[in-house]
């Protein structure tokens, strides 16, 4: 076996500096909070809305803070992300889960 099948995920150097990956790691999260994505550790969705809630609330708190500071990439997909959350936070509180997962 050569050394590239013997490296271990631990290994890999993960991503970081990166606007757009950053803010949707933190989507990511919140999407876990809401239970629209599966827990990849625990195998579960569970809804956590006072979690997803700060974590909106973080994000609304970014695109308020670097407003002007963006390129027009990043600023649309801050602007996506801050929305599509928001509408799936809006639709779990009212409704108890979301009605379109996302991919």
């Amino acid at each position: 076996m050569g050394a590239a099948s013997e490296q271990k995920a631990e290994d890999v150097p993960l991503p970081g500096g990166d606007f757009r990956m950053f803010i949707t790691r933190l989507s990511y999260q919140g999407m876990l909070c809401l239970g629209v994505m599966e827990n990849p550790v625990t195998k579960t969705r569970q809804v956590n809305l006072d979690q997803a809630r700060m974590v909106l609330d973080d994000l609304i708190m970014l695109q308020e803070r670097t407003s002007g500071n963006l390129d027009a990439d990043e600023a649309a997909h801050m602007h996506k992300i801050v929305g599509d959350l928001s509408h799936l936070y809006e639709q779990v509180e009212s409704k108890g889960q979301p009605k379109n997962p996302v991919d």
